[in-house]
């Protein structure tokens, strides 16, 4: 008797629930996303599991991985309470901080399915390494992630591999992790994971943005040229509008050329190469640098969330764009965040730059002195997310972040 359908594209980590479904032998139907899932499962995620009765649908990854474990008797989620515990931590490892900084930050961007940033994909490919770092040290001395035998966290991260080896993770990237390396070669060389793995070894080198082409404009017909008016019949035209110039426009142009260092920071390394060339063109006469924090952290919940926050308040800051640069970011973690960033605005004051968003009086506006070595420190650490930043004393990991240029 059919236990149920799982609808599946056959992507990345849907991987784990067809190799439970294999390595059981479930009776279980593979589908692709059809007029039934569409009626049980209006946010349209996959995977997602059906009964057969149509009366229990799931969604989420490793629960469904999870109940799929329980239909029959088998040790793909451990042997132990331990160990079960041991493939829960890393399916959320690989489900969340692997996951986004892969694929979400990195690999998406890099095909084009979302804006490129180059300053946001180099700290996502950072994250990505360190993120891997403790699958590593586990795999240095077990031939699996847990126990004696492949499980369902082996299924899971290694659909994530599969997915890194032919985008973002070469044979340079193989070589530094050679515990990953020998286990995967071990994993995608077995059944069930053999029959959906899609790349064995890593792509010789990572792939590299490439600009979409501009497609040329067709050439426009010529218009047929409007009769003249009669003379006796003068045409009343609507007074234009006058365009209202932006505040800072009155302050002219200066010295430092902003598009040049918004080129720079983009284009090239930032601490060795964007931040010493920033100081040496800064004019403190000419820019401000500020603080911003958002004053409302306790109502922040999950980080992504916060992050969405600071693209909205991005997204209306566009009329200003012209006058500022600027990096926030999004420290701690889920139900545990703020919100921080560092802006170069033209001119001494900070209102006429951020006036233009309806939300800018969420936030709280501390100008800057470059001559402090602990203003400047905090310049460089909100532009170049490298390190922690220290918030009341305490150092704070940053989870995500933008950069308004």
């Amino acid at each position: 008797m059919s236990q149920g359908t799982i609808y599946h594209r056959n992507y990345g980590r849907e991987v784990a629930a067809l190799c439970v479904i294999k390595a059981l032998n479930l009776d279980v139907k593979a589908a692709e996303p059809d007029a039934a899932f569409e009626a049980n499962f209006p946010l349209k995620k996959v995977p997602a599991f059906l009964s057969a009765d149509g009366k229990f649908a799931l969604t989420e990854t490793i629960a469904i991985v999870k109940y799929l474990t329980t239909l029959k008797p088998n040790k793909l989620f451990g042997a132990s309470p331990v160990e079960e515990a041991e493939v829960l931590k890393w399916l959320s490892l690989a489900n969340s901080d692997l996951l986004n900084a892969v694929v979400v930050g990195a690999i998406m961007p890099l095909v084009g399915l979302i804006p490129y940033n180059k300053k946001n994909v180099d700290t996502a490919l950072e994250n990505s390494n360190k993120f891997a770092a403790p699958i590593e040290a586990q795999l240095v001395n077990n031939t699996y992630l847990v126990g004696e035998r492949p499980t369902v966290a082996d299924f899971f991260v290694a659909s994530l591999v599969d997915k890194a080896y032919g985008t973002v993770w070469d044979k340079a990237w193989a070589t530094a992790h050679p515990a990953i390396a020998r286990w995967y070669t071990t994993i995608v060389a077995q059944e069930p994971f053999k029959s959906f793995v899609k790349n064995t070894t890593p792509i010789d080198q990572a792939i590299k943005f490439v600009p979409p082409k501009k497609e040329a404009k067709p050439k426009a017909e010529p218009k047929a040229a409007a009769p003249k008016p009669k003379a006796e019949e003068p045409i009343d035209e609507p007074p234009k509008e006058k365009k209202v110039a932006h505040p800072i426009a009155a302050l002219g142009s200066a010295k430092m050329a902003l598009d040049e260092w918004k080129r720079t920071y983009s284009n090239e390394e930032t601490r060795e190469v964007a931040l010493p060339w920033f100081w040496q063109h800064y004019d403190p006469e000419e820019y401000s640098l500020w603080k911003v924090a958002y004053k409302y952290n306790d109502e922040l919940t999950l980080t992504f969330m916060s992050n969405n926050l600071v693209g909205g308040f991005f997204n209306r800051l566009t009329g200003s764009v012209k006058y500022m640069f600027g990096c926030m970011v999004v420290y701690g973690e889920n139900n545990n965040n703020g919100i921080i960033g560092a802006f170069l605005v033209r001119g001494q004051e900070y209102a006429p730059a951020f006036d233009v968003a309806p939300d800018w009086d969420s936030y709280e506006y501390t100008k800057l002195d470059a001559s402090k070595p602990e203003d400047k420190a905090l310049v460089e650490d909100l532009w170049a997310w490298d390190k922690p930043v220290v918030i009341n004393g305490e150092k704070r990991e940053i989870a995500d972040g933008k950069v308004l240029k």
